[in-house]
Parts: structure tokens; sequence; C-alpha cells
């Protein structure tokens, strides 16, 4: 259980409700505890007005009372159990929210490169299923396991006090069972682990199917879609099964050493009896109301060790993504205000997961409310300067500053906060189009939302739907089309009216006159921020203060687009190509 020991902050968290459970799970297990010796008194009774020590009426009158006591103690029982769940249960609870909080913090904190190398799929199950089953390990295993084991600490030397010999034959088979569960709990945890695995694939799969059934659809592939969908759901019921397999040998050994207590006692007791060594027979009746009472406890004790095992196995897949060191770490406490300045001295990077070196030495320097344009063919290293400006990555060499201060000492929320970037991948929530513009800014209002909608050139669009802007989109929405999610990100971007803009090629599917009045648009809006925009598009890039053209990580050209129009070289003949297609 070492892996579990990860929930001691929050066992501490709650221990005044989980210490009040406790008690109150050992209070109800006590009343429970009454019935089995007022029936043996029950039956004492008729036995002694059978035998004319006691009369009619005072049979009746003792009868009436054990009875009332067994209904009274039944009701506190009850009542007390009640109390039980809602303490202890309800603390299972809190801890499951606490635990998927800190996993999704968790999330967010870490890098791109560790997106990169794990699939969403698997991601989600950590934080829904596997917390799951953390959950019945912090809640129903601690209230069953303190049940049981408050009942074994009053019960088993109780029946030792009443009948010593009667006990020992009683409790013998419950030490073999705890042995097979012992072997038994061992081969669970490895199955365990194995279905915990299988379900993170199987989520995963069906995550990517579900996001590319446009492409799946395209390319006929539904056939080989449901194939493998199949081997996985074969592949899922050999797993499960051969857990479910060894979880069944728990009920039946169970059933199989009670009916052998049973036996003992009715045989033992019954010698006992018939030799005089016992007065009553009604303590026959009370130990095997004592062996149908520890027939739960025995049971659970097999179903608490699967909890267990599973709820371990999960933690520890929880544990690592937990672990993972965050390769983008907020040095700095207090907030540091952004001015818009941007210096790259020396900079070179390399993208972790690929090894690829996607700027090399590439320096240069943005001025507070200036424009630049980069441009370049794909896999120059474009987008990662933007990337690197938003932090989303550190410099593997040179360093990147920010108003003459470098990158790694700025408050990370300061600098992102005062960051508008539209990706060219735009990204949308399923949510309503209001709400996706309203991202960038929540107190926004909806002359706002459709002020900024009308400079994204969207606004006539979003406006033709049946709800307008409170048209739900799907995910990532999938409702919008390519130009239409771009200027639906512009907008966003827009409202949060930041102090710098970083465009990475968010017009690329606009058509060109839509395009020239968005950059217009964008020109007066932008025009005292520190702008960034990443294009293949010479007409995106022609206005900007200066304009830098890349070549494989390097600084091909750099100037303003007259400079780079009357000299020889990539700009120029790019500015004429598409001069030529324009017309």
């Amino acid at each position: 259980m070492k892996e579990l020991r990860y929930l001691n902050k929050y066992l501490k968290k709650y221990w005044l409700k989980l210490f009040l459970g406790i008690i109150i799970t050992i209070i109800a297990r006590i009343f429970s505890l009454v019935m089995p010796s007022y029936v043996n008194k029950s039956i004492k009774a008729v036995e002694d007005f059978v035998g004319n020590s006691l009369s009619s009426e005072e049979a009746k009158s003792v009868l009436l009372e054990y009875i009332l006591i067994i209904i009274g103690a039944a009701l506190l029982s009850a009542l007390f159990t009640f109390l039980m769940r809602q303490t202890i249960i309800n603390v299972s609870r809190y801890i499951e929210y606490d635990l998927k909080n800190e996993v999704f913090d968790h999330y967010q904190l870490l890098s791109l490169n560790f997106y990169k190398r794990n699939r969403i799929g698997d991601l989600m199950n950590r934080i829904s299923e596997d917390v799951g089953q953390v959950r019945m390990y912090a809640g129903p295993a601690i209230m069953y396991g303190i049940q049981t084991l408050t009942l074994f600490a009053c019960l088993i030397p109780l029946m030792f006090i009443k009948a010593p010999t009667l006990a020992f034959y009683t409790l013998t088979p419950l030490p073999i069972l705890s042995i097979l569960i012992y072997q038994i709990s061992k081969v669970i945890h490895k199955r365990s682990t194995k279905v915990q695995e299988f379900l993170s694939t199987l989520s995963t799969f069906t995550q990517e199917s579900f996001s590319g059934v446009a492409v799946i659809k395209a390319y006929g592939l539904e056939g080989k879609i449901n194939s493998e969908l199949e081997d996985l759901a074969i592949e899922g019921k050999d797993t499960s099964m051969a857990l479910a397999k060894v979880n069944a040998w728990f009920f039946p050994l169970m059933i199989l050493l009670i009916g052998i207590s049973n036996i003992f006692v009715i045989y033992i007791g019954g010698r006992q009896y018939i030799n005089g060594q016992i007065e009553s027979i009604g303590l026959i009746a009370e130990f095997i109301l004592y062996v149908n009472m520890l027939t739960w406890p025995v049971a659970v004790v097999g179903w608490l060790t699967s909890i267990v095992q599973r709820a371990e196995a999960s933690q520890k897949r929880i544990n690592e993504f937990l672990k993972q060191v965050p390769s983008i770490k907020n040095e700095v406490v207090k907030n540091t205000p952004i001015k818009g300045k941007i210096e790259f001295k020396n900079v070179s990077f390399t993208y972790e997961d690929t090894n690829i070196e996607a700027l090399k030495n590439v320096s240069f320097t943005i001025e507070a409310g200036q424009s630049v344009a980069f441009l370049g063919k794909t896999g120059s290293g474009k987008s990662t300067i933007l990337d690197l400006v938003a932090r989303l990555y550190d410099v593997t060499k040179g360093e990147i500053k920010i108003d003459d201060i470098p990158l790694q000492k700025l408050n990370l929320d300061s600098l992102r906060s005062s960051i508008g970037a539209v990706p060219q991948d735009a990204f949308l929530f399923s949510d309503t189009i209001a709400n996706n513009i309203r991202f960038g800014n929540e107190e926004a209002s909806q002359d706002q939302i459709e002020l900024v909608a009308k400079k994204a050139v969207v606004h006539d669009n979003i406006i033709g739907f049946t709800k307008g802007y409170d048209t739900v989109l799907g995910e990532r929405g999938i409702t919008l089309s390519g130009g239409q999610k771009q200027r639906v990100s512009i907008a966003r971007a827009l409202m949060k009216d930041p102090i710098v803009y970083l465009f990475d090629d968010c017009l690329s599917a606009v058509d060109t006159e839509t395009e020239e009045e968005i950059l217009t648009n964008l020109q007066q809006e932008s025009n005292s921020k520190t702008t960034l925009i990443v294009s293949h598009r010479v007409s995106s890039a022609k206005n900007a203060d200066k304009i830098i053209v890349l070549e494989d990580g390097k600084i091909l050209q750099e100037g303003t687009h007259a400079q780079l129009n009357n000299s020889e070289g990539y700009y120029k003949e790019l500015y004429q190509d598409q001069l030529s297609d324009k017309d």
C-alpha cells in the first residue's frame, strides 16, 4: 500500500470527520451485538417456563422486555450506521474532489512536451476512472474495514468468554480463509493493474476515433475501426474475466467456511448441551447468530482486498503523472508588468521529443508597440518563436528578454496574461460562440462581444445562425468552417486587449478580401501593441514595421517591406509570385 500513502495528507485534512465516523462505527457495531445475547435469554425464558420456573405472565413479561430491547438496539444500530455513512463516505467524496483538482491543476502546469508524450484518453482515464477507484479505498474500504475490525474485536472475545471450546471450533475456519485471501490478493493486484491500463488504452482509442470521425468516414475506414475496436473489446473481456475469475473465489470460500462453522456450532454445541456443559440451548442459537454476523465481515475481507488492490494500482498510475516535474516553472512570485519590448539574443532551440533544431543562433529586437512579421517556408521556425515568447518552452541556448528582463525572471502569470495568442489551428470550446469570445475577458458585455466580432469580420456569419451568438459549437468548434473558427479566435484575442499579440498564420483559411479587411482592423486595434505575425502570405506581412524571413531556423532577411522588395532574395520572389497569383 505504499502508493496509497500519498492520500495520507487528505486523511489528515479530514481527520476530525474520520475520527467521528470511526466512533460512530464502533457504537453501531456494539448495538448490533445486543440481539444475539437477548435471543439466548429469550430462549432461556421459554425453557424456564416449560420447566415451570416461570409463570405464564412472568414469561410473557420477560419476553416482551427482551423483544423491545432487541428492537431498540436494532433501531439504534441502524441510526448510527446511517450517521457512519454520512461521515466516512462523505469524506471519500471530499478526497475525490481534492484529488481530481490536484491532478487537473498539475496537468495544467506540465509543459507541452508532456502532452506530446501522452495520449489524451490516458490522461482522462487517470483523472476519472483511476480517481474513482481511489475513492473506493478512501471511503467504503475504510468504513467496512473499521466495521470488520470492530466486530472481530468485540465478538471473538465475547464468544470465548461465553463458551471457549465452542468458540474455538467455530472460529477455526477463519484463519484458513485469511491465508487463502492473502494468496489470492497477490494475483488480484497484478490483474487489477492490467485492467486499469487497458481502460486507458480503450479511452484513448475511442477518443481518437470520435475526434477523427470525419477522416474515418472520408476514407471509408469504418470497417477497419470496428474491427480494431472488436479486438480491443475481446482483449478487455479477457483481461476483466481473468480478474473476475480470481474474485469469484471469495464468496464460495466464504460460504463454505461459514457453513463449516455453523456445522461445528450445531454439532459441538449440541454435544455440550447433552453433556450438560452448557446450560441452555439458547447459547447454540446465539452462536449461530454470531457466525452469521461474521458472514458479511468475512466476505468484506475479500471485497476490501480487491478494492485496496485496485486503488493501489490506480494511485500508482496517478502518482506517475503527479511526480512529473514541470519543465516550465514560475520562479517569480510578485507580479511583473509587461510593456512589450522583446529581444532574442543568440537563441537556439531543439524540440525534446523529435530532436529537431528549430532555431539556430537567432537574434533580433522588437520595440514596444512595434509590429513584426515572420515569413519563411514550413519548418523554418516561425511558430517556434511565438511559442518561446509565450514561454511554452524554454530556450536551449541563448536568452530571451522582455522589457530588458530575462524571460525566466518574469512572473509567468503576468507574462501570459499580457499576451493574446491566435494559433493557426484555432481551438474553440464546446460552448456558445459568445462564451468562446468571452474567454478573452469573462466580464465582457454582449455589445463588447459584437464589437470585436465585427473587427474580426465574423459578426455577419454569427447573426446568420439560427441562435446567433448563443449557437453552441461542437467539440473543437466543429460547427464552424475553418475561416470562421480562425476569425472567432481572433475576436477572442481582441477581447482580451493584451499588451502583446501573437498571430500564428491565423488568416490561412480566409479569402484575400476578408483578409485585407481584417488586417486593416487589426492594424488599427494593435497600433500601440507589440504584434508578432507569422504568415505565408506577403499581404499579411507587408504593413508590419519589420519583416524577418527565416530559413532552416536562421534569419535569412530582415527589413521593411520596401527594403526587402528592393533587394533580390526570398521575400521579393515570394511577393512577386503571390502578386501574380492574385492578378
